[in-house]
């Protein structure tokens, strides 16, 4: 059975399909592990090499991998569903394939080992640009280049001068795979030349640019092995520095970008409700829903750190915010950047993870009466069957200490 190459198309006439993933498990105990059976022709319609998919299990799972290409072998170690790999490569195909400027999958990768960097062209809307090289899996694909795309024409590129040095006469066809090759592909000989000719100021800006950005994508790859705690921190630094600057009024989409490169996420609406918002709440709720709702947005682990920063907010203006608990829930859940469900979940347990037991009894007396109500107005809507259930997801354990 196939299924469309870009899964958020529901178009049943997509003419991008790929095989629907099937896993075999083998093995028990500590020798367990998946074997994806149709990962070459999973890989083949997607135009990649199937190592890199699988690869990109191994890094999202923390799980070894093994390569048998001969043997039509790809193996991820552990026991793993085949669903849950269907979801996973969702997340390589919108990294690794799908153009980032029409969504089309019919992308070829360009890689220049001397810089460090991959490219990435489509053969549809004509995008031609860099790839984010902060996952784990760009290590791998720098070091193990497709070979349509990478070595293959780097070899072609070598035995095109061959022959020209021998004799050989074929300048309009040499000429043609200049022009398709994209820029990302550099041979080296052509960089040394460049180097050498060019002293122009703008070619020495343009190198001193392209140094910066490969240093930058080497410290974006060591924060994100960081621990979380640490990452944490580097975001806090971030959102920071952009308050003291008077930047964070129109830095929403950069602040959401630094949280993905160091994947906080879910856990930055914590560090943003102690930068951005004090005893002033309920006004700070309008000025920045925007920022809020980046992270927010169906993503209930999110939500969850959202309410504990509001519970480190009561703990350091109690006499301001605790009599305002209800309003402040209230004023969140109309902007909405807390759901109906969330609330409920949190009001059903008291918790000391983020103040004192004392504390967060008497935050959670106070909120009662609009948990009250958001309890009745659930169920009327129950009664009516306008509601569906959602499975909650579970919040992430990170000690963090409200100053």
């Amino acid at each position: 059975m196939s299924v469309n190459v870009n899964r958020s198309v529901l178009d049943q006439f997509y003419r991008y399909k790929m095989p629907r993933i099937i896993a075999k498990v083998e093995g028990k105990g500590n020798g367990i592990k998946t074997v994806i059976v149709n990962m070459t022709d999973v890989a083949k319609s997607l135009n990649r090499p199937p190592t890199y998919p699988t690869k990109f299990f191994g890094c999202e799972l923390g799980a070894q991998t093994q390569f048998d290409a001969k043997n039509d072998r790809f193996i991820v170690n552990g026991s793993h569903e085949a669903n849950k790999l269907q979801d996973m490569l969702d997340g390589f195909i919108r990294k690794f394939v799908l153009c980032p400027e029409c969504d089309n999958p019919e992308t070829d990768l360009h890689i220049n080992a001397k810089k460090q960097t991959i490219g990435n062209s489509c053969k549809a809307c004509g995008y031609r640009g860099m790839l984010d090289t902060r996952h784990k899996l760009c290590t791998f694909i720098l070091r193990n280049p497709p070979e349509d795309t990478g070595s293959a024409k780097k070899k072609e590129k070598k035995s095109k001068k061959k022959d020209k040095e021998n004799g050989s006469s074929d300048g309009e066809a040499a000429n043609h795979n200049d022009i398709d090759a994209p820029d990302a592909v550099v041979s080296t000989n052509d960089d040394d030349e460049d180097w050498a000719e060019e002293t122009t100021e703008e070619a020495q800006q343009r190198r001193m640019e392209e140094i910066s950005t490969h240093a930058k994508n080497l410290t974006l790859s060591e924060d994100l092995e960081k621990p979380l705690e640490e990452r944490v921190n580097l975001f806090y630094n971030f959102v920071k520095h952009k308050k003291e600057d008077d930047a964070v009024d129109s830095s929403d989409k950069e602040i959401l970008a630094e949280a993905e490169r160091l994947d906080v996420k879910d856990t930055a609406p914590l560090i943003l409700t102690e930068l951005l918002m004090d005893e002033n709440i309920r006004d700070q709720i309008k000025k920045y829903k925007r920022h809020f709702l980046r992270f927010t947005h169906n993503n209930k682990k999110a939500q969850k750190y959202l309410l504990g920063g509001f519970e480190c907010l009561v703990k350091l203006h109690q006499s301001q915010l605790l009599p305002r608990v209800p309003l402040v829930l209230k004023d969140l859940y109309d902007a909405d950047l807390l759901e109906e469900d969330v609330i409920l979940a949190w009001a059903e347990k008291v918790s000391k993870k983020y103040v004192s037991k004392e504390l967060a009894k008497e935050i959670h007396a106070k909120a009662a009466p609009f948990v009250k109500w958001l309890k009745e107005a659930e169920e009327e809507s129950e009664g009516s069957g306008a509601d569906e259930e959602e499975d909650e997801d579970n919040v992430e354990v990170m000690t963090y200490h409200c100053l």
